[in-house]
This record gives structure tokens, C-alpha cells and sequence, in this order.
């Protein structure tokens, strides 16, 4: 039985939701997730930014100020001190994610980790505002030669030196992670890389985790192998003594993994139904609950129901709101309502902050207004509780 009664949580509280935002800031973000709850303006916008910065016109100030101002906090790690404050200030930490995509070269391969290490150190300092670094292995790695290693292909001479130099780059950013204490997560990606991807997390757990989660895996619950993996890493974790670090979350490449199946003629990875993913979903974390002594947790999710459901199982395995195995993850603005009333009752809740040149996080920018669009509901919650809140305004004249 437990003994541990955890605070209330409503997702309804559009004054704690948005309690950090201005009337003007307020109505700025009503006014964006009006437009991406339209699947045509989604389309045509996105097709006009493309256009835009093709034919050099100057529209990075627009787009800075609009769609890059909602989902990033800057430019740069400094650029991005104002948002990590105004979160501190209502108790939501940062995870500080570089997010700029398609690089190819060795030498942005090495600026990437220079800038992943870069985080890490800030986060050194400031434990409280930014409890997670991150970074994805197709920042540091080319994507063709991770398909490649994972296809068990042979490699050429030049290929092996990429293979060996993108292990000792995931290796460096690992190891800063652990000399300086700061938890870090290795995010997922497409299924056929993803192997390879999770070989490189666990012999990085094997040598970093003995203490303390300190390097984190991502599970993505769309697909329908992802729990029976999460439960053999804990086993793995378990027989060999480390600490298993996983970042619980539903995926972000669902339209690509079901193309290339498709495609290529073999079996879709992709849950059956969004129920059946949700299901997963909430049986992993569960998992984790049960065994937090051996896991570190974050749930990223933006689902009411399965941030309830955490709840619930906190209080049922008596763990305390502020135990640092367990957080709530979301986005940088989106999902608010979720954040900040979970903050709000003292949960240890972060924000995935990403930032990088506006031109150049365009790519992540354009996922996260397709991924409003397609996720059913998502925009149009958004934006009826950002209405709420303007009505509950003008009616106690804030």
C-alpha cells in the first residue's frame, strides 16, 4: 500500500497554464495555433518559407518572430537565457536542444559535438534551470553510414574511419556528460537506424550508469516492438549492474516508417492504431515506475491522460514528486497547460528548448507544425484553452 499522497493536478487551469504570458504575448500564440489548426494554411505557409529563403528574400524576421519565437528560445545558448529564466521562474527546467538538421560533413559533424559539450557545460552550472542535455546521433554520424553499419553491409576503407570518428564523438559528448554529472539524452530516430543507434546508448549506460542514470535511451511506443525492448534493457541493465536511463515517448516518424515498409515490402513497425500505441505508452512508464531504484524516467509526452496516469502511479509506488528519476517532458510551447500545472504542484517537470541559426532549425520548425496539424486534436486543444484563458481575462479585467 502507499503511503505517499501526491498533490492534485487539473489540466484545466488556464491561469497557472499560462500565468508566464502577457495579454500581447498570449494573443500572439492564439493567433499561431489558429493558423496551424488549418491544414491548408500549414501548407501554403510552409511551401512560402521554403520559397522565401530559396530566392533570398528577407523573411527571416518574420519567421523569427512568429513560428520560431513559439517552438525555440533562440538562436544561440545565450540567445536562449531569457526563456531558460521565465521557466525557472514558475519551476520548469530546460533541455537544451541544438537543433539543426541535414548536416553531412565531418566538420559539422565536430561542431555539433563541440556544441552538444557546450550545453553540458552550461548545464553544469545551472543544475536546477537545465536538468537534461541532448543530442541525436545523426548530428554527430552521416545517416547513410548508420543505415549501412545497422544493414550489417560492409564498409569501405573511408567508411570504417567515419564509423570509427562518429563512435568517438557520441563517446566525447557521453563522456563530458558524466564528468560533469549532467544527465543526457540520446534521442531515436528511424527504425532502420535505430539499432544501431540503441547499441551505441547501452554500451554508453554500460560505462556511465554504474552510479546514477547519467545517459539516456529513447523509446518510441508507436512501434509495436518498443516495450518488449524497454523491458530487455532493464533486464540487461539489471543482470549487469548499471542503471537503465530511458526517455519514454510515443515517436515523430510515423509517415516515413510506414512509406518505407511500404516500399520496401516489409513488415510495418507502426502500432495498428493510435490506442494501441497510448496502451504501450502507459505500460511502459508503469514498467518504469515499478522499477525506478534501477531507471531513470522521462515521460515526453503532450497526452492529459498519460501524464494523469504518471500521476497515479507515483502515488501508488510512493514516489515523491521530486524524486529526480521521474520527469515530465514537453516541448517549448506547446502544451502549457500540462507543464506548468504539473510544475505548479511541484512535479519535476523540463521543456525541450531547441535553438539554432532560424534558417537552419527551419526543418524542425516545419515538423512541429505538420505534427500540430496531423496529431488529432492537438492544435484545436491548444486552442480552446488558449481561449479560455483570453476569456477568463477579459472577465477579471487582467
Amino acid at each position: 500500500m502507499s503511503n505517499l499522497t501526491l498533490p492534485k493536478v487539473s489540466f484545466e487551469d488556464t491561469a497557472i497554464a499560462f500565468s508566464s504570458k502577457s495579454n500581447a504575448a498570449l494573443r500572439k500564440t492564439h493567433w499561431l495555433f489558429w493558423a496551424m489548426n488549418s491544414p491548408f494554411l500549414v501548407k501554403w505557409g510552409t511551401g512560402a518559407i521554403q520559397l522565401g529563403f530559396a530566392m533570398h528574400l528577407p523573411i527571416k524576421w518574420l519567421v523569427k518572430h512568429t513560428i520560431f519565437s513559439q517552438f525555440c528560445g533562440g538562436e544561440s545558448i545565450e540567445d536562449c537565457q531569457k526563456s531558460i529564466d521565465r521557466l525557472a521562474e514558475y519551476g520548469i527546467g530546460t533541455i537544451l536542444d541544438y537543433s539543426v538538421e541535414g548536416e553531412k560533413s565531418e566538420k559539422s559533424f565536430e561542431a555539433t559535438m563541440h556544441e552538444t559539450i557546450e550545453t553540458i557545460r552550461i548545464a553544469s552550472q545551472k543544475r536546477t534551470q537545465i536538468p537534461f542535455c541532448v543530442f541525436k546521433v545523426t548530428g554527430v554520424a552521416p545517416f547513410a553510414l548508420l543505415e549501412k553499419v545497422q544493414a550489417k553491409q560492409p564498409l569501405t576503407e573511408d567508411e570504417n574511419i567515419a564509423w570509427q570518428k562518429a563512435q568517438k564523438r557520441v563517446e566525447t559528448i557521453c563522456t563530458e556528460a558524466y564528468l560533469q554529472k549532467v544527465r543526457l539524452f540520446i534521442d531515436a530516430e528511424e527504425s532502420w537506424i535505430q539499432n544501431t543507434i540503441d547499441d551505441l546508448a547501452y554500451a554508453m549506460m554500460r560505462k556511465f550508469n554504474q552510479e546514477m542514470p547519467v545517459i539516456y535511451n529513447t523509446y518510441q511506443m508507436y512501434c509495436h516492438a518498443t516495450l518488449g525492448d524497454l523491458k530487455k534493457a532493464y533486464t540487461q541493465a539489471e543482470q549487469e549492474g548499471y542503471h537503465l536511463g530511458a526517455k519514454v515517448v510515443r515517436g515523430a516518424y510515423m509517415e516515413r516508417e510506414r512509406a518505407r515498409a511500404e516500399a520496401k515490402g516489409y513488415q510495418d513497425p507502426i502500432q495498428p492504431t493510435k490506442e494501441a500505441s497510448d496502451k504501450d505508452f502507459n505500460a511502459a512508464i508503469a514498467f518504469c515506475a515499478e522499477n525506478i531504484a534501477r531507471i531513470g524516467l522521462c515521460a515526453g509526452t503532450h497526452n492529459e491522460d498519460s501524464s494523469y496516469w504518471l500521476v497515479s502511479l507515483m502515488e501508488k509506488n510512493s514516489i515523491s514528486p521530486k524524486n529526480p528519476n521521474v520527469y515530465f517532458a514537453q516541448l517549448f510551447g506547446m502544451s502549457d497547460h500540462i507543464s506548468y500545472n504539473l510544475a505548479k504542484a511541484g512535479y519535476n517537470v523540463a521543456k525541450y528548448v531547441p535553438y539554432g541559426p532560424v534558417k537552419a532549425v527551419i526543418p524542425y520548425l516545419f515538423r512541429r507544425a505538420a505534427e500540430n496539424t496531423s496529431v488529432a486534436g492537438q492544435t484545436s486543444r491548444e486552442l480552446t484553452l488558449i481561449q479560455k484563458e483570453v476569456k477568463r481575462r477579459s472577465k477579471v479585467g487582467k
